[in-house]
C-alpha cells in the first residue's frame, strides 16, 4: 500500500486532471450542532475527511481522517451519500475530478483537538447558521444534512 497515493500519481502524470477519491462525515454534537474545520489549505470550513490512500476503504480513510483531523474515534452510522460530479483545479495547477463517500458518524471515544496541520480551528455549527463552506461540494453536502437526505448520489 502507497502511504501517500497522491503525491505518487502526481509524480507521474502531472497537474492532469485525474480522478481523486476522498471520504468524511458529519459528526453531531447533544445540541444536533454538527462539526465543522477551519482547513488550513484554503483558510475556510469544511467537513473532516480527506483522500482514500490505495487499499483503504472509504469507511477507514474516514474514520483516519476524521482521528487525524478532529481527536475523534467515530462509527458509522448511516451513508450520506456519493458526490462525484465535482471538478476542482488547486493552487499549484492539479486538476481533479473530486468523489466523496459521506457519512453520518457517532462518537465512541477521543477527545476533541485540532491537530493545527490540517485543520487551524475545529466548532460545532448549528444547521441553520453554517459558515460559508470551501467548495460546492460540500455546500451540497451540508445541503442534504439539513433536509435529511440519505443515499445521495450526485
Amino acid at each position: 500500500m502507497n502511504k501517500d497515493y497522491i503525491k505518487w500519481i502526481r509524480s507521474i502524470v502531472g497537474h492532469e486532471r485525474i480522478i481523486l477519491n476522498f471520504a468524511g462525515g458529519c459528526i453531531f454534537n447533544e445540541n444536533g450542532e454538527v462539526l465543522l474545520q477551519k482547513r488550513r489549505d484554503v483558510s475556510n470550513w469544511g467537513f473532516p475527511g480527506g483522500a482514500i490512500e490505495l487499499g483503504e476503504s472509504a469507511e477507514r480513510a474516514a474514520i483516519r481522517e476524521i482521528k487525524e483531523e478532529t481527536g475523534l474515534d467515530v462509527k458509522a452510522e448511516k451513508l450520506i451519500g456519493i458526490y462525484s460530479d465535482y471538478f476542482a483545479e488547486y493552487p499549484n495547477g492539479d486538476k481533479a475530478q473530486s468523489i466523496c463517500t459521506f457519512f453520518e458518524f457517532s462518537v465512541t471515544g477521543g477527545k476533541l483537538f485540532c491537530d493545527k496541520k490540517e485543520s487551524i480551528e475545529l466548532k460545532y455549527f448549528s444547521l441553520d447558521d453554517l459558515p460559508e463552506l470551501f467548495c460546492k461540494q460540500h455546500k451540497d453536502i451540508s445541503d442534504d444534512i439539513i433536509n435529511k437526505r440519505y443515499g445521495v448520489f450526485r
